[in-house]
């Protein structure tokens, strides 16, 4: 078991950790969701009712900020109370106190729906569903095509007239089958798994020890495939340093 544990130890400091690799912002950033988890006031911004309203935070419940703008505009409308025809007969105090009663219930209202949407009250399930996006959104080939050069095209596909290809079909929406996007999402995954067992609660967590262990096989071997397909080239080098993804990760025999 020790001679184990020495081998284990000496590939880390060979190869890397083949876990989590090594620590990166990108990395960092799947704590507090892009800072989706940090107090809402870093994200909020004043609509014209005075209202603060989040708009750079990624939010819980698959709700968009224009979105949340709009229903709390609606909310506001809505509950405003109708003024009376006849302004002689009204008493300007009472409609003053009734102005600021409405004024306070609809800002406890909008507190109240911006503390249940963000995502520092969110359970890991919906942080990790943040992350996947924030993947997607990163290493999509929707995004990445117009940013990152290719790998340079081999004799034989030199020698190709082009005109003899097919067309390629269009993409339909995001990218979310590529093996960047994969990799960076069984980053995510692998992430929250390892930190859960590191946990005085996670050492007999047998079931999730599986689970990792499958993880960090399934990733290396889309690793291996698009080192040996992406090899050198600016998609390759995009992905491993933003990830942190060291050779222990891809390289070799891993045993956990």
């Amino acid at each position: 078991m020790r001679r184990r544990e020495q081998l284990q130890t000496e590939r880390k400091e060979a190869l890397g950790d083949p876990v989590r690799g090594v620590e990166t912002p990108f990395l960092k950033s799947f704590d507090s969701v892009g800072g989706s988890t940090v107090s809402l006031n870093a994200f909020t911004t004043t609509s014209t009712d005075g209202t603060e309203i989040t708009t750079n935070a990624l939010l819980n419940h698959f709700v968009k900020p224009s979105e949340l703008e709009a229903a709390i505009e609606h909310s506001r409308i809505l509950a405003e109370p109708i003024q009376a025809l006849k302004r002689d007969k009204v008493d300007p105090a009472a409609e003053a106190k009734e102005r600021r009663k409405y004024e306070e219930s609809h800002a406890r209202a909008s507190a109240a729906i911006a503390r249940i949407i963000s995502l520092a009250n969110a359970g890991q399930k919906d942080k990790t569903r943040a992350n996947i996006k924030r993947c997607i959104e990163t290493f999509g080939r929707h995004k990445t095509d117009g940013v990152l050069k290719p790998r340079p095209a081999t004799s034989h596909a030199l020698s190709v007239d082009p005109s003899t290809l097919p067309a390629k079909t269009p993409r339909a929406g995001p990218d979310t089958g590529s093996s960047e996007v994969q990799i960076a999402i069984m980053t995510a995954k692998i992430r929250v798994l390892a930190d859960q067992l590191a946990a005085p609660r996670g050492k007999r967590d047998k079931v999730n020890k599986r689970n990792l262990r499958l993880m960090v096989h399934k990733r290396q071997k889309l690793l291996k495939y698009l080192r040996k397909k992406e090899r050198g080239s600016d998609r390759w080098q995009n992905l491993v340093t933003t990830l942190g993804l060291t050779e222990g990760t891809w390289k070799g025999e891993i045993s956990l």
